[in-house]
């Protein structure tokens, strides 16, 4: 029997009693009620849409059968209009939210003059008639819902539980029209009325979390229009609140995730701060992850989180963060509805991601598509709309910087149009105007950079200074406006030559540059320039001007490639700086300041192993002062080492669930710099440690030195070519003029060489060079490849070039004369550091080869490498002698590694020095020895922690797009230097490493020396030795013999080390053992590169 069959009979067996009847069909429909109740709650647990469709359908039944007239209808009318604009809200149909607004308005009909529901009924309506606002956009639906609450709240007394409800959707609904209207009266009775709901709502109360998130929103949308950041902090503080009151699997919650992102994105573009935005993206993505895919609002989570990806991408440049913003951007553009009101929004985001990832790889495909999202979203945005002049604004943004790329007239007109609109369009005061007066300037810009017409270079310089001087001092985006005004005046000045446009464009580079907040990137851009400028025109304190600026940029340097990056987004971004130091050092000499040359090309070379070395600095001063200080130092640089080394970077492959774990992992990361930061402060605080792990000034560079010999930087740039060699018990560095040498120079050498190193198939898997055409003789690169054409000489010239031009006049600037039929033991010692292309140059082996006049620096000094001046002073520091149970030496030969050619002399070499040890030592040195698969990787590491000295005879191999990931090849696995730096070696004193290109380098990272050599001193190691280029099978095993019969043959039997193994010789080891391969063979070009390959590094 159905429903209405019940009623009726029920109603004929109480016939003449009317009111028992009607009792119990109103105690059935009660019941009904009831249960659609438990349907409605059911779906606020689980978010479970059948639930809510059974209410409906159930509250309907209720409905149907209530009489007219009867009490109970208008609270099922209510109840079912309140299931129609849940449903509503959580599936975005717009038939919903009219069907509720029509029952609501039936309900108030069928009620008479004060009823006590009345207020609530009237409350529900305005609530429904806001939602269908928001849907569409409606001035006369967010009105009309103000009227009915204002009249609800007025029917109920402060003290009633229904007060804070109504007034909560009453400062919605003022917030909407806001962002309608822009009245500023709306945003102040909005923030009022929600915080009055917040104020009036119990602690514990159910509401809560969303009322301290409506009051977020507000306080949002108010910083939007304002920019004042206490906005901002207090929806940061309310928003996470509520966060944090709503429970895991409520169906809000991602809804207020998502807004609590949004508000700390907003506190990213105003301070900048990484942990901010990290944060934003993290919850935001946490906000899309748990959202059913067909949820209506989707689309907005996905749009808020691309807004942060996009931000993120505009500082740091990682193009996963804006290839995933335009992913989500093209979801959410899937997602919503065609005529969703915020589809203009979605469209501007996804107009803003494609132009800015044209920007980084000029796909003309990328500008297209954002014009084309630009216009459309200015076309669906009303007029009136809040958001109208952003979407002019931006769309005027891209049209200039296709502009750019076509010199379409066309496209600079309407962009100016659209940007004067835009201006015109925003009221005073509000926070967007600064940036849409810089847009407008550079638009002028682009079309004076065409036209070379004044009047419109004269309209961007007016309108950048509008946009400068509308910006709160301490802004985020103050140094990118202030670099905008400079370019303008910089423009200005090389059409009409004034001296004041000059002098305007240094001043406000200076001032980009010299701000204490902002985009590093810009505020390095801008120091650039400055200092460039400042060294060709003629200003008053010229020579100064030029040192400050420099200074300035080396500074920017080392905050962007900063501790709170991976080492591989380091190594990135150094690639785009690295000749600044260079250029900065040759301005310093050319000024004649060696020491401030010096001081920068420490600062701002080698700064990924200058980082590790800070963070494995000893702090013995600083625990005498304050041990909980020093261990909490320790433990962070510990994890900060393990973080940088060992976290992933971000691909666009990667799934939501992937993304999520790498941006906790990033955050985690953040907090550690940031927790690095304070304690550094803490320990600058003490009284005497107030340059505690600062770049050192050049008088402290040079108090570490080795106690005789010379250190010498030879510094390379565009413009000149200098060596600063520093001179044991002498108070400053001496400047070396080498007027003689050039980049181009350079460059050139380092081409011929390795056009050499391609035909004798020495360089990335070279063959062996130095064999009888019928032998076939074996390297230790990976592969063969074919052979070309073998040159003339190229090698020999490049040798001789560096001896005339470069290590001749600085040997004779030093006095140093050629040690005619010295001996080795007798020889000076010279540590090389040069910097860009000299990097790749065998400077230890320059000379006159093959003519009757033969010199080379073989003859004069022992050569040794070094990254950098702090790192020589590092190990200076700290050398001790190793005693046991560590001394002694390991050794391992992997003559067949899987995929690899066969290198069967290995196994001779490490033969032939086990036995030679025996010979020499007895058992007075720990010496062990293992091949081939004997040994797994992880064996080998403890074989590093356990020995003081690892000989290394194995393939190894070079990673130039991710130099941690350059490995040794062993028969179980490889060895990564990633793995071997976080090893902290504290026992560790010498590796050989017989192998390939171990200390080749990057052509693109010149200064950073990354390569396997320079990373085993980073790992521990004092001293080094290492090839160049491929070795061959052949003659390596004797060059390994002749280096230990060398270092051990000249140990003292004094030293203290006589029980361990000492490689304290081993630069004066491997100089006689390539002396002797020298002299076995002649000087042809082949014989050259057979010996010149092996190098020393370290001390």
């Amino acid at each position: 029997m159905d429903l209405s069959c019940l009623i009726e009979a029920l109603r004929t067996e109480f016939a003449g009693d009317d009111s028992l009847a009607l009792e119990t069909a109103n105690d059935i429909l009660g019941a009904m009620s009831e249960q659609a109740l438990i349907s409605i709650r059911s779906f606020e647990k689980t978010g479970d849409l059948s639930d809510l469709d059974d209410a409906i359908s159930t509250y309907e039944t209720a409905v149907h059968h209530t009489l007219t007239g009867d009490e109970s209808l208008h609270v099922r009318l209510s109840d079912l209009g309140s299931a129609f604009l849940l449903r509503f809200q959580h599936g975005g149909n717009i038939p919903d939210i009219s069907e509720a607004i029509s029952l609501y308005r039936r309900a108030l009909q069928t009620m008479r003059p004060g009823h006590l529901n009345l207020s609530s009924v009237l409350s529900n309506l305005g609530t429904s008639l806001f939602s269908r606002s928001k849907r569409i956009n409606s001035l006369q639906d967010i009105s009309e819902s103000i009227t009915l609450l204002q009249r609800a709240a007025s029917l109920v007394d402060h003290s009633h539980e229904t007060h804070p409800v109504i007034v909560n959707n009453l400062g919605n609904s003022f917030l909407a029209r806001f962002q309608l209207t822009g009245h500023p009266e709306d945003m102040h009775k909005s923030i009022s009325s929600l915080q009055s709901a917040v104020d009036l709502t119990p602690p514990n109360h159910l509401d809560l979390s969303s009322r301290l998130n409506d009051l977020g929103n507000s306080f949002q949308v108010r910083f939007r229009s304002d920019g004042k950041l206490d906005d901002v902090e207090e929806a940061i503080r309310a928003q996470r609140r509520a966060v944090q009151l709503t429970q895991v699997g409520d169906i809000w919650l991602p809804s207020r995730l998502s807004n609590l992102g949004n508000s700390l994105s907003l506190r990213f573009g105003h301070n900048g701060d990484l942990a901010d935005i990290a944060e934003a993206i993290s919850v935001q993505q946490r906000a899309v992850h748990i959202t059913p895919k067909h949820h209506p609002m989707l689309h907005g989570w996905l749009s808020n989180l691309a807004i942060s990806l996009t931000r993120r991408f505009e500082r740091t440049q990682d193009r996963p963060d804006i290839d995933g913003s335009i992913s989500a951007l093209e979801g959410a553009v899937k997602h919503a509805p065609k005529d969703h009101a915020n589809l203009p929004h979605i469209l501007t985001n996804l107009s803003i991601a494609l132009m800015r990832r044209f920007k980084l790889i000029g796909n003309a495909a990328d500008l297209s598509a954002a014009v084309s999202n630009a216009r459309k979203a200015v076309d669906l945005t009303p007029e009136g709309h809040e958001y109208l002049s952003s979407r002019l604004d931006n769309l005027g943004n891209i049209l200039t910087l296709r502009f750019d790329q076509t010199g379409d007239p066309q496209d600079i007109s309407q962009a100016i149009i659209s940007q004067q609109k835009a201006i015109k369009l925003t009221p005073k005061g509000h926070s967007a105007l600064p940036a849409q007066f810089n847009n407008l300037g550079n638009a002028f810009q682009s079309r004076f950079n065409r036209t070379n017409e004044l009047s419109d270079i004269a309209e961007a310089i007016l309108a950048h200074q509008r946009a400068v001087q509308l910006t709160p001092k301490g802004h985020y985006d103050l140094p990118r406006w202030l670099r905008s005004l400079a370019d303008s005046f910089y423009w200005r000045c090389l059409k009409t030559g004034h001296r004041d446009d000059l002098f305007g464009c240094i001043s406000n580079f200076k001032s980009s540059a010299t701000c204490t907040f902002g985009p590093p990137q810009i505020r390095l851009l801008a120091a650039k320039h400055w200092a460039r400028l400042s060294c060709i025109y003629p200003l008053p304190f010229q020579a100064f001007e030029t040192l400050v600026a420099f200074d300035t940029a080396i500074g920017l340097v080392a905050l962007i490639v900063g501790l709170d990056q991976t080492v591989r987004y380091r190594y990135d971004k150094l690639k785009e700086m690295s000749d600044l130091p260079l250029e900065a050092a040759s301005n310093a000499c050319r000024l004649s300041r060696p020491d401030k040359s010096l001081e920068w090309l420490e600062q701002g070379r080698c700064l990924v192993w200058g980082q590790l070395s800070t963070l494995r600095t000893p702090f013995g001063d600083l625990r005498k002062h304050d041990n909980h200080l020093a261990q909490s130092i320790l433990e962070v640089s510990q994890q900060l080492e393990n973080a940088g080394s060992s976290r992933g970077p971000l691909h666009s492959g990667m799934t939501l669930e992937e993304n999520i774990s790498a941006e906790d992992e990033a955050r985690s990361h953040l907090k550690l710099a940031r927790r690095w930061d304070e304690l550094l402060q803490a320990a600058r605080a003490i009284p005497g440690f107030g340059a505690f792990l600062k770049p050192l000034p050049c008088s402290a560079l040079l108090h570490d030195l080795p106690s005789s010999g010379y250190v010498v930087v030879i510094n390379i740039d565009k413009k000149r070519c200098d060596a600063i060699a520093l001179i044991p018990g002498k108070p400053a560095p001496f400047h070396i003029p080498l007027p003689q040498f050039s980049l181009e120079k350079a460059t050139k050498c380092r081409a011929d060489l390795s056009a050499q190193l391609q035909v004798y198939q020495l360089r990335d898997r070279g063959r062996e060079a130095i064999a009888p055409a019928n032998e076939k003789v074996l390297e230790r690169g990976i592969g063969p490849v074919s052979k070309g054409k073998r040159g003339n000489n190229s090698v020999r010239s490049v040798l001789q070039c560096l001896w005339e031009q470069v290590v001749k006049p600085i040997l004779d600037a030093l006095g140093i004369s050629k040690g005619t039929q010295a001996p080795t033991s007798l020889l000076l010692r010279v540590w090389w550091c040069p910097t860009g292309p000299l990097s790749f140059l065998p400077i230890h082996a320059a000379g006159i080869y093959g003519a009757q006049d033969s010199q080379c620096l073989p003859h004069y000094v022992i050569s040794s490498y070094t990254p950098s001046v702090s790192a020589l002073s590092e190990i200076v520091r700290n050398s001790t002698s190793t005693k046991n149970p560590f001394s002694g030496l390991f050794m391992t030969s992997q003559p067949n590694v899987p995929a690899a050619s066969p290198i069967p002399g290995t196994t001779k070499e490490v033969q032939d020095i086990y036995d030679l040890f025996l010979k020499i030592n007895g058992t007075t040195t720990r010496v062990e020895k293992a091949e081939g698969s004997a040994i797994t990787v992880d064996q080998c590491l403890e074989n590093m922690e356990q020995f003081s000295s690892i000989h290394l005879a194995c393939h190894a191999s070079q990673n130039a797009a991710d130099p941690l990931q350059s490995r040794f090849f062993l028969h179980n696995g490889s060895l990564d230097l990633a793995t071997i730096i976080q090893r902290n070696l504290k026992n560790a004193d010498l590796a050989f490493l017989s192998a390939c290109q171990t200390s080749t380098g990057e052509e693109k990272l010149p200064d950073e020396a990354v390569h396997l050599a320079a990373g085993m001193l980073a790992a521990g190691y004092r001293r080094v030795v290492s090839t160049m280029w491929s070795i061959g099978d052949q003659h390596a095993p004797q060059v390994s013999r002749d280096f230990y019969e060398y270092l051990w043959s000249t140990n003292s039997p004094d030293d203290e080390s006589e029980n361990g193994f000492d490689g304290t010789n081993s630069a004066r080891a491997i100089h006689h053992a390539t002396q002797e391969l020298r002299h076995r063979l002649d000087d042809t070009e082949e014989s050259l590169l057979a010996w010149i390959s092996y190098v020393h590094f370290g001390y």
